[in-house]
């Protein structure tokens, strides 16, 4: 299982947007978990309501428009309660709530997990069975890592403003809000900035951008910059090294060669894509071509 856990998790970092994020979590934990379902329920903070925002084994036309309120259904009741709900047969308890789009009522046992990031409910994760059986507690901690892991997805998808369809109607967040905590008291007025740390491509966000001429000449200026510093930092360290030890310098110059990596994000930012966003894109599908193979 946790073999199984870390390629999920790396499947998911390496997802282009939350929604490719949620599709990986329900596909792989389904299989992994041997059920027949897995779904994701996100609280919409507009409507306050949890809707379906993907999932392996429910109807695909009900994703977006099947929700529900905190005092509604099982996914209510895991959202209210903030704990697993474990119950063999669904159907019987007195929160079950029947959703003809779905397809549910073929599906006897349920397992449901809070999704939680800083004491804040983002969704819930379920996963359902036709059988009735009660889940294992090793099911249920499994259930319950993936959420924590779902729950910083999402948590960074906020924070960067890449969510995508979080509205019923598939209206994308345009804004985030973040409460601070006062120093002292009183009101200031300044200007919001926000900081990208220039070693964790992860964080970059995806933004489409109209004057692909200006990105192409920045994705080329700052090649120019590195390779400058690669050949400086060669030279300096001459005498300190071995010569195959220096011909690594040669290795990440060849590297960042039109015919290599640099032409890959040339064809990203061609497509709209700002020079940032098209060079996370490229490293990331190299990383995770990597981390795949045995």
């Amino acid at each position: 299982m946790l073999n199984t856990l870390r390629k999920i998790v790396q499947e998911v970092n390496a997802a282009k947007d939350l929604k490719a994020a949620l599709g990986i979590i329900v596909q792989r934990v389904k299989e992994a978990m041997g059920s027949q379902v897995c779904s994701v329920y996100l609280l919409d903070p507009e409507t306050n309501r949890f809707v379906l925002m993907a999932t392996d084994g429910l109807n695909k036309r009900s994703i977006g428009k099947v929700s529900m309120a905190p005092n509604e259904g099982l996914v209510g009741l895991v959202g209210t309660r903030e704990e697993p709900l474990n119950l063999e047969d669904a159907a019987a308890h007195p929160r079950y709530r029947y959703f003809a789009e779905t397809g549910e009522e073929r599906y006897a046992s349920f397992l449901g997990s809070p999704i939680i990031h800083h004491r804040k409910v983002m969704g819930v994760l379920v996963i359902q069975q036709k059988e009735r059986r009660q889940f294992d507690e090793g099911e249920e901690a499994f259930l319950v890592t993936m959420s924590a892991q779902l729950a910083g997805v999402i948590a960074h998808a906020e924070a960067t403003g890449s969510i995508r369809g979080l509205g019923r109607q598939g209206k994308g967040i345009q804004e985030a809000k973040f409460i601070g905590v006062p120093g002292s008291p009183g009101a200031a007025v300044g200007t919001a900035v926000v900081v990208l740390p220039a070693a964790d491509l992860e964080v970059v966000p995806d933004k489409h951008v109209e004057d692909v001429a200006a990105e192409l000449l920045l994705f080329s200026t700052a090649l120019d910059g590195v390779r400058n510093d690669m050949r400086a930092l060669s030279a300096k360290m001459a005498s300190q090294l071995r010569p195959e030890e220096r011909a690594l310098f040669d290795v990440y110059l060849m590297m960042l060669e039109d015919a290599a990596l640099g032409n890959e994000v040339v064809k990203v930012i061609k497509t709209g894509q700002w020079a940032q966003g098209a060079l996370r894109q490229v490293i990331g599908e190299h990383i995770n071509r990597f981390e795949l193979m045995d």
